[in-house]
């Protein structure tokens, strides 16, 4: 069961001032009074298929990297534990807002940097990581994060645009990157940081919303030692 008194309130590092915020960071307080507006419906399709894919149970101790408004948060099952973390204030306030109205006691919000995330090793059952790989600075930092947190044999899902594979679409990709890259999103990002990481074995990986232009990796957590090694 959820722990009866579980908050919703991003952490204190949530009110920390930055006097020189990254791309990222500047990007999302523009976005998040319109967020929900731009890339809810557009990209409902890719969340609804990854918390399927991550099949949380309950009991379950969930972690969504990238939370951002909260779009996926009231589809989580009740008696998950589920824990969300954002780089942006203004996206996690507009979270917790979200918490607030539709009750969601089971969840707790933090104002983190999930390339170098607060939480102990081994900690989470499952992991999904929405649209967020794109947008950070080093997605290999990110994934180390990711593995270091979970518990060993643990599902992790992972929703995002990566470097398409026709080369002419792949061109057109790489030519945008560079006005992309001054809102922090990496528009010619390659899967490789993802599926060759140490530690990640994928299960399965499959295209994903519009037209197919995302990609669905479904992967488990191996660490020396444990079942799911070998």
């Amino acid at each position: 069961m959820p722990d009866s008194n579980p908050t919703t309130q991003p952490s204190s590092k949530q009110a920390e001032p930055k006097s020189n915020p990254s791309p990222v960071r500047s990007a999302y307080r523009r976005l998040a009074p319109v967020y929900d507006w731009i890339f809810g419906p557009s990209l409902e399709k890719g969340r609804r298929t990854a918390l399927r894919a991550v099949g949380a149970l309950p009991g379950d101790s969930v972690l969504e990297v990238g939370v951002g408004t909260g779009l996926s948060l009231h589809h989580w099952d009740p008696e998950c534990r589920v824990t969300g973390i954002d780089l942006s204030p203004e996206m996690l306030g507009r979270a917790e807002k979200m918490c607030q109205r539709r009750d969601l006691e089971n969840v707790e919000l933090h104002a983190m940097d999930a390339q170098n995330m607060e939480f102990s090793d081994n900690q989470f059952d499952k992991i999904a990581a929405m649209y967020v790989v794109s947008v950070v600075d080093d997605p290999t930092a990110l994934m180390q994060e990711i593995l270091r947190v979970a518990k060993p044999g643990a599902r992790v899902v992972i929703v995002n645009h990566f470097e398409h594979r026709h080369p002419w679409v792949r061109t057109a990709e790489r030519s945008i990157s560079r006005a992309t890259g001054l809102i922090g999103f990496n528009a010619a990002l390659p899967v490789d940081p993802v599926i060759e990481t140490e530690g990640f074995r994928v299960l399965e990986v499959v295209p994903a919303n519009w037209l197919g232009y995302w990609t669905l990796i479904i992967g488990e957590v191996v660490k020396p030692g444990s079942t799911t090694e070998g």
